[in-house]
């Protein structure tokens, strides 16, 4: 008996799962988990986030931003001088702070009564053409006199806040599949995007450098920054418990001294390390010795720099850690703004609170990294370590969406409370009358001036990208930061949720350094998933299995930890320097340990954490760095920050899983596969070899068959099929939406395809290609298609567009909000009971003025119809387009309340594509390539077992491209397609032993047909077989969206521009392509004068005018009445043209030549012949249309009109131009 095969394609098992989505899960769970980066980074904004405390007391950030925010003072100057009130006459003392804020879920406004579902759901957002977004409040308290008995607050309205979808805040939160479908969403709706607008926009991952990590770095451009500065730094990227961060750069001075930058506001500040480092801790000249020197004191170069460093700080005259406090307090209280009453100690303490190593609490460790700072810098210079590479994933981390949104937020509330106490400050000044601070509903007053809609500003923001901040957030870009998550197929969608960009300020680098893909990368960042052209590099997608942390960790139990296990406190005394390295925590000094310790202590960590012992989580990065003669500089680095990418291997040593991090990685040795381990070097080994691409990348099958470029040009081209973008189509609100009719599953497909619900949303279709050069309209990539498939439905799609129309933007419209003046619907001038007299516009429209759904439309249709109220008449909207479109959806959208009338609607048409010639096809391996022609079925070529081909492929679109595994997925499809099964076409699987070749061959011999896929044709034209046999098989084909009828431009006359009167540029506009300087160029070099004037002049702007042959003037035509018979004065006849044309310039010189003889004669000169002009210009006869007949002076010549504007305007700059007439 037989057993029953198990299917491979899972066709009803998918349909059953599509019919009914499971209940209490996911469709397809891996898909929430690579947006998990995105929705857990916006959820850590608030208290109950549900992700784990960590070392936290599991505040969320607004929390701990609105805590680094702190409280703002303000005086009300009433106070007498010498009194206990204010000594110096500053009088009451009133704090502000903002105690919480809190985000709702989005919810129906409470003006709409009669709602029973308050949740707001986001298909609503997205049908409405309306933001997703939850209600804001900030809790504000202020005392007065620091009386805490009395805390008085007020809670303000903070506008709507965007909402990403599934966060925390979410209405569809942990939603089943099922119930999702409920909400009209798609069951694979994964979130992590926020609804604008109606547009779905994500912020997209940044790369930052890696925080509370120290590099080094040697630029050419530090030494321009002044004198003494040397090109050699040292730079940490702080970051606070609320994400935002500080950069401090300590810069080696040639003088042998060092100094820290920081930017406060945009601003840049310097101040000599000896000033921080005594200010810290009021450490003594012999104690700062002691720790940078770390009793190296053989080591000259060193001892040198630290006396040069002591020696340049003399001048200074400050010894103790109060005075150096005092003089810093002393130098920023201008800047910083701080309550008058703190002095100059205080202010100097906030700022090295806020602005120097912002991730350590305590001065003593900020105290202890600062002079690991300077024992790095000094290395670097002498040598003994080299710089550091900051585009290399190593030091990288990744910018959250949450975390950035968080610190926008946090930046925006302390605006509106800077700008609450500046307001008191305002009126305590002008005093008139002066303010009381014990009168709350004074202070209410000025709360609810200031401006507090946050919700308009964060909105704004996702909108646009661009970011208005003060201080700038310590990032390198103002713009930029969110895209449209286009749902263009499912392809483009999901890799937008994993793309990550290196900033927009390197786009604009003329290096390409910061492009180059390192091998640092492997496995955090795809080497094949980048675009090709401007974005190269820089635009990168996550690897298929690189996670990124989002977690607080629990590892505050570490130091005592790794102490029991041989490392030495940092406070302990005597360290030698050269015997022990540094063991770092996330930027802060734990301990000492000699390089065997330390490495046998990295092992130690690793096991503990694999195993789950010591409570050492499986997310701790161990960085440890070995010693070595100018390499990187050592030490045992352990980071549990969030924000790090990290990805699973394998350790060997036990065989559990670990989690490994991009710093790390480099000083480890894994294996891609188990037959590459080395015993005793290997630690660990990849779960697949195919980890290190990215989802997309996975996708292409066989793709180690191929040359790598090809392998790029998929990835683009994936994201550019007519697919199916969404199952949720009627509840889309797209500009523009392509959707393939007849999508299949491919037959040939890597393991990876079912995972990511690839069949859910189809892309292509299997089509039996035939590799031969027939006919000849295949040359260049060109594709013949056979007419029968293409009548069949192959590679059939429609476009569906959206068109809004919005009375209040049509002309009429009223300009109160209250009193209506449009109106849709038909007036009482449209004829519309049945008969001959009936209007035309009613077998488009319906009596409400919307148009019927399922019309067709052609251009110049009517779409809506609305009455004017002013004039009673009805106006119709039209359709615009060339090609004719079916009304698809009529949506009528209200406002938010829904309680006014109909004034905005959205009709969705849906304009049907079948394939045309030059329309763009590809296979999966990069071949792309339009159709050329569709050629009768009864003239293909034909198989022995009567097979055509549905498509025709050169066969030399194969030996330079080198695309294999097009021609192994040829012979799998067919053999696929024999055995009824599903081919496994994922990469690295075969091998010079084991080769695809014999596999597929084998199947196909089973089945009947030649082993190497190849078969005798014969032609459809002679039905003689072919000389040759022919390689035929079954490929997946991808129609893509770039179609001819989007993109052809075609002119004879039309629309010109209003000044030049030469064509206007535009396809929309039925324009021209412009014929520019350098395409004049080459048609001078090829001496084809003809055609030059044709596009030139002829074609572009003639013109003809009247030119006087006497001056040469264009612009000097005047008329005379010739109507009435010629008058003549003086009895001389004046010189006219046919119309009584003559030169006004001539005329008015000849009337005045008797006047200038006369004059001349008196002073016995010459008589001047008026104004010589500056430029002339020769006509050649063949331009002259003919002189006029009365033997006058004027002639009609053909120029370009833009000449004759030239000329007016150089007149009008009293330059004239003479056209000389030959």
């Amino acid at each position: 008996m037989r057993s029953k095969r198990k299917p491979t394609f899972n066709t009803v098992e998918r349909e059953k799962s599509f019919r009914n989505p499971p209940q209490n899960a996911s469709t397809y769970p891996i898909l929430n988990e690579f947006v998990t980066p995105h929705i857990e980074s916006f959820n850590a904004l608030f208290d109950d986030s549900g992700l784990p405390k960590g070392d936290g007391d599991g505040q969320g950030l607004l929390s701990l931003g609105l805590k680094d925010v702190g409280e703002r003072v303000v005086f009300d100057g009433s106070g007498q001088p010498g009194t206990e009130s204010g000594q110096t006459g500053w009088g009451n003392r009133m704090s502000l702070w903002i105690e919480e804020v809190s985000i709702a879920p989005p919810r129906v406004p409470d003006r709409d009564t009669w709602s029973t579902e308050r949740k707001v759901f986001p298909s609503e957002a997205r049908e409405r053409l309306t933001s997703y977004r939850g209600r804001m409040q900030a809790k504000i308290c202020w005392k007065i006199n620091g009386d805490t008995s009395v805390e008085q607050s007020m809670t303000r309205d903070c506008g709507l806040v965007p909402i990403m979808v599934r966060s925390a805040r979410c209405n569809l939160r942990n939603l089943s599949s099922a119930e999702l479908v409920r909400r009209h969403e798609e069951p694979e709706e994964f979130g992590g995007y926020f609804i604008v607008n109606g547009n779905e926009r994500l912020i997209r991952y940044l790369i930052l450098p890696r925080r509370n990590h120290v590099i080094s770095l040697i630029r050419s451009s530090f030494a321009k920054r002044g004198p003494s500065y040397t090109q050699y730094a040292v730079q940490m990227r702080c970051a606070r418990p609320d994400q935002s961060s500080v950069t401090n750069t300590l810069h080696y001075l040639s003088n042998g001294s060092a100094m820290l930058r920081f930017s406060w506001r945009k601003q840049e500040y310097v101040i000599p390390i000896m000033l921080i480092l005594k200010a810290l801790i009021g450490a003594s000249d012999r104690e700062i010795f002691e720790h940078v020197t770390m009793q190296d004191y053989t080591n000259t170069f060193l001892t040198d720099r630290v006396e040069l460093l002591l020696r340049s700080f003399k001048m200074y005259s400050l010894y103790t850690g109060e005075q150096c406090l005092e003089y810093l307090g002393d130098r920023f209280r201008v800047v910083l703004g701080m309550p008058e009453d703190w002095n100059n100690r205080a202010i100097g303490v906030w700022l090295i609170q806020k602005m120097v190593l912002v991730h350590l609490e305590e001065p003593r460790d900020k105290f202890r990294t600062l002079v690991f700072m300077l024992r790095k810098l000094y290395s670097l210079l002498s040598g003994s370590s080299c710089a550091e590479n900051p585009d290399s994933p190593q030091h990288q981390e990744v910018l959250l969406p949450g975390y950035l949104y968080g610190m926008i937020i946090k930046e925006r509330l302390e605006e509106a409370l800077n700008q609450v106490r500046n307001q008191i400050a305002t009126d305590v000044r002008k005093a008139e009358p002066p303010p009381d601070f014990f009168d709350k509903r004074y202070i209410h007053k000025v709360i609810n001036k200031v401006n507090w809609d946050i919700g308009a500003k964060m909105s704004n923001f996702l909108a646009t990208g661009n970011l208005a901040s003060p201080s700038g957030l310590d990032l390198q870009q103002a713009s930029g930061f969110t895209i449209v998550a286009e749902k263009l197929n499912w392809l483009r969608y999901i890799s937008h949720f994993r793309c990550i960009h290196r900033g927009a300020f390197f786009a604009e680098l003329k290096t390409t350094t910061v492009r180059k893909l390192l091998p640092e990368a492997w496995g955090f960042l795809c080497p094949v998933h980048t675009p090709d052209g401007a974005p190269c590099g820089l635009l990168n997608h996550l690897s298929r299995t690189c996670r990124i942390v989002t977690v607080p960790l629990a590892v505050s139990h570490i130091p005592s930890l790794l102490a029991a296990h041989g490392m030495s406190y940092p406070y302990s005394t005597s360290i030698d320097g050269r015997k022990n390295i540094c063991v770092q925590l996330d930027g802060r000094i734990i301990g000492w340990a000699r390089p065997a310790v330390a490495k046998q202590l990295a092992k130690n960590l690793r096991i503990w954490k694999t195993e789950g012992l010591h409570k050492v989580p499986l997310d701790l990065e161990v960085g440890f760095v070995p010693e070595s003669k100018g390499g990187q500089y050592p030490g045992l680095f352990l980071f549990s920050s969030r924000a790090r990418m990290m990805r699973p291997v394998k350790f060997l040593a036990n065989g559990k899983d670990d989690q490994v991090g991009s710093f790390e990685q480099v000083y480890m040795n894994i294996a891609i596969k188990p037959a590459e381990i080395e015993p005793d070097i290997t630690t660990h080994v990849e779960h697949a070899p195919t980890n290190f691409l990215s989802i997309l990348a996975n996708l292409t099958p066989f793709s180690d068959f191929n040359q790598s470029p090809r392998n790029i040009y998929q990835c683009q081209m994936g994201k550019q099929t007519m697919g199916t973008p969404s199952t949720a189509l009627q509840h889309r609100t797209d500009n523009k939406l392509y959707h393939l009719q007849t999508g299949q599953t491919p037959i040939v497909r890597p393991r990876l395809h079912s995972t990511y619900a690839m069949d859910a949303f189809p892309n292509g279709t299997n089509a039996i290609v035939a590799v031969i050069s027939y006919t000849g309209y295949d040359m260049e990539d060109a594709m013949i298609l056979n007419k029968s498939a293409h009548e069949r439905g192959f590679g059939y799609g429609s476009v569906y567009k959206s068109q809004i129309i919005d009375l209040h933007e049509m002309r009429g419209k009223s300009r109160s909000s209250s009193a209506l003046t449009l109106h849709f619907g038909l007036g009482g001038d449209i004829r519309t009971e049945e008969g001959d007299r009936q209007h035309s516009c009613m077998q488009f429209l319906d009596k409400d003025g919307l148009p019927s759904i399922g019309m067709k439309l052609e251009s110049g249709d009517p779409i809506a119809a609305y009455v004017d109220d002013t004039s009673g008449r009805t106006k119709f909207v039209r359709y615009k387009s060339d090609e004719p479109g079916i009304v698809d959806k009529v949506r009528l959208l209200g406002s938010d309340t829904g309680d006014t009338e109909l004034q905005k609607l959205q009709v969705t048409l849906r304009v049907t594509r079948s394939p045309v010639i030059g329309d763009k096809f590809s296979s999966r391996h990069g071949q792309k390539g339009v159709c050329s022609q569709k050629w009768p079925a009864v003239d293909m070529p034909f198989s022995e077992s009567g097979m055509q081909p549905d498509i025709i492929i050169n066969p030399h679109a194969f030996p330079s491209r080198m695309t294999i595994g097009m021609l192994v997925e040829s012979m799998a499809g067919k053999a696929g397609a024999m055995h009824g099964l599903a081919q496994d076409a994922t990469p690295f699987k075969f091998s010079e032993e084991d080769r695809a070749i014999d596999y597929f061959g084998e199947q196909l011999l089973a089945a009947g047909y030649n082993y190497y896929g190849n078969e005798p044709m014969y032609s459809g034209i002679t039905g003689q077989e072919f000389a040759a046999d022919i390689y035929i098989g079954v490929v997946y084909y991808q129609r893509l969206r770039h179609m001819v009828l989007d993109k052809f431009q075609v002119r004879t006359t039309g629309p010109v521009d209003p000044v030049t009167r030469q064509p206007v540029k535009g396809r929309k506009r039925a324009g021209g392509i412009r014929f520019g300087e350098m395409e004049r160029d080459a048609l001078i070099a090829h001496g084809t004068s003809f055609l030059l004037q044709d596009r030139l002049m002829n074609c572009s702007d003639y013109s003809t005018a009247w030119v006087c042959r006497t001056c040469g003037s264009l612009i000097t035509l005047g008329y005379d009445d010739v109507s009435l018979g010629e008058v003549s004065s003086f009895g001389v006849m004046r010189a006219l043209g046919p119309g009584g044309e003559y030169c006004r310039v001539c005329r008015a010189n000849a009337e005045n030549e008797d006047e200038r003889a006369r004059k001349a004669m008196g002073t016995g000169q010459h008589p001047s012949s008026g104004p010589q002009p500056e430029v002339s210009v020769a006509i050649p006869s063949s331009h002259v249309l003919g002189s006029t007949r009365k033997g006058g002076d004027m002639d009609v010549v053909a120029v370009p009109y833009v000449f004759r504007y030239l000329c007016a305007e150089l007149a009008a700059m009293g330059i004239a131009v003479s056209l000389e007439i030959q």
